[in-house]
């Protein structure tokens, strides 16, 4: 993620998930910090779809 439109698309993306409450990108450092009930594999999947990779660290 490069920019502020990458970051609105993740956190979007990510919050339309069943089960997430929250989501918060770190644009610099190209985390995201989700909160609730949703699956590791979930969180690949949807973060493929939109484009970027998950980098597997919950």
């Amino acid at each position: 993620m490069s920019c502020s439109h990458c970051q609105a698309r993740v956190e979007k993306g990510l919050s339309e998930l069943d089960g997430v409450t929250s989501v918060r990108v770190d644009l610099p450092s190209g985390t995201a910090t989700v909160v609730g009930d949703v699956t590791e594999d979930r969180l690949r999947t949807a973060l493929d779809d939109l484009g970027y990779e998950y980098g597997g660290k919950l």
